[in-house]
């Protein structure tokens, strides 16, 4: 075990509570301060000047709260720090423009921004010296966990790579193949401080987990995509033995109108506000070379329906001329200049925005294939196609926590974690997350990282194999 963990895992919750409401409550005085300073009170809010001004900053501090939360801005100690400073501050900038309005509604004029713009400013420069405060007292209190992982194939030794990026909180320190036996795994995990299961076959896994349940050992699980469907079935008790109903039907047909007006409601403002944008973009693309400002392309949604998904052109004309779907790495010399800086900020997706009104996408929804890649995923992945149970959209969990080298079998299962927990809710957690990763640099990772990873993966494997490890 670790000796150096000097507090238990089962306090973080509540740690990460009073850090996050301790943040809040600094926003909240800082709000305070500059609206009452800011401000004449006496002539612009003559009603909030006595109680109503603890009505306004606890309206900020609920505003901000809730906004920060939604874009995972208090998960302290999960996130780094980088992506945590990004959503707090994107989070800030929405809750002090709401504000701004409210005010000029509570004043029924339009005053003065500077306030509000000083405000942001101290926001910013607040919420960094507090998250290195955070950062610092959570790598006294947590030291990494020491993990060891159980695999069940050569590819699941993969996901050590990926957690390896993570040292700062996980630390895989032995890979064990799932078929050296029972009894010899449970004497290797007692060395451990938590263990991993990725890819074990089904009757050993239960045994596994079974075995540290019972001994509170703290277990990570990679889910299957069985594991996916079934964690949102609903709980029917109405025998003594308790059963889970999977409907396995998608959306029903409310949650649909609810999510077709969410679309209208989202997507027609963005396009007003986005049009000016747009029509650089599209000035910029002809100017550059002449070609067409769109490109156009088959993709499936909902029931395998196809339609034409639209974005801005970002490579050369005739890019795929032979009829080969060449996905673009990072230095493909067929981007053009224009096409490297809209894609760097996502800005080629813009026109999607008509599909979404036209009813053919979702603003949240798994990414929308080509046929091609539908045709080939699904060959070798018959689950890939469940994907289809809803319709394609600009933003979603694989495109939030994916990576454009992201694995099909990954894909299908973060879309599943999507489609088996819908909620209007968790569409605006999406959203306001989806405008945090425009700023995260692996969000944008090409297909030549997973070529390295595949590289290191093959290096791994190869050491393991020569130490006598039965990884076949």
């Amino acid at each position: 075990m670790n000796k150096k963990r000097k507090f238990s895992s089962h306090t973080k919750g509540t740690v990460q509570s009073i850090e996050g409401l301790v943040e809040i409550v600094l926003l909240a005085a800082l709000y305070y301060i500059f609206w009452r300073c800011g401000y004449q009170q006496g002539e612009l809010f003559p009603k909030y000047y006595g109680l109503g001004k603890y009505i306004l900053t606890g309206l900020y501090a609920v505003i901000s709260y809730l906004l920060i939360k939604n874009s995972d801005g208090l998960q302290f100690g999960q996130l780094r720090k980088a992506d945590l400073l990004v959503a707090q501050w994107i989070a800030m900038l929405i809750t002090n423009i709401i504000t701004y309005f409210q005010l000029c509604l509570i004043a029924e004029d339009m005053i003065s921004p500077l306030p509000i713009l000083l405000l942001m400013a101290a926001d910013v420069v607040v919420t960094a010296l507090y998250m290195l405060l955070v950062k610092g007292l959570y790598r006294l209190m947590y030291a990494p966990y020491n993990m060891v992982m159980i695999y069940g194939s050569r590819t699941a030794v993969g996901m050590k790579i990926k957690m390896d990026n993570r040292r700062d909180k996980y630390r895989v320190d032995a890979l064990i193949p799932a078929d050296k036996g029972f009894d010899y795994i449970c004497q290797e995990i007692e060395k451990y401080d938590a263990v991993v299961l990725n890819d074990v076959p089904a009757e050993e896994r239960n045994d596994i987990l079974k075995y540290c349940y019972q001994h509170s050992i703290r277990v990570y699980v990679v889910p299957k995509i069985t594991d996916i469907i079934i964690r949102n079935g609903e709980d029917i008790t109405a025998f003594d033995t308790p059963l889970i109903l999977v409907a396995g039907k998608g959306l029903t047909i409310g949650q649909r109108f609810v999510k077709r007006l969410e679309d209208l409601a989202l997507s027609i403002p963005a396009l007003i506000v986005a049009s000016p944008i747009m029509a650089l973009i599209a000035v910029a693309i002809k100017l550059e070379d002449g070609g067409p400002v769109f490109y156009r392309q088959k993709r499936a949604t909902r029931d395998g329906k196809e339609f034409n998904i639209l974005k801005f052109r970002s490579m050369i004309v005739d890019a795929e001329k032979p009829g080969i779907s060449i996905p673009a790495t990072g230095r493909d010399p067929r981007i053009t200049k224009v096409g490297r800086i809209i894609r760097g900020c996502r800005l080629d997706e813009l026109p999607q925005l008509f599909n979404i009104i036209k009813g053919e996408m979702s603003v949240v929804g798994p990414r929308p294939e080509r046929l091609e890649h539908m045709e080939k995923y699904g060959a070798d992945i018959p689950e890939f196609y469940y994907r289809l149970k809803v319709k394609g959209g600009l933003t979603g969990y694989a495109q939030i926590y994916g990576r454009y080298n992201t694995s099909a079998y990954d894909k299908i299962r973060l879309d599943l974690m999507y489609i088996e927990h819908f909620s209007l809710v968790l569409d605006i957690k999406l959203i306001l997350m989806t405008v945090r990763i425009l700023f995260s640099r692996e969000s944008t990772e090409g297909f030549e990282v997973n070529e390295e990873n595949e590289k290191k993966l093959e290096h791994m494997l190869e050491e393991m194999e020569q130490q006598g490890d039965p990884c076949q």
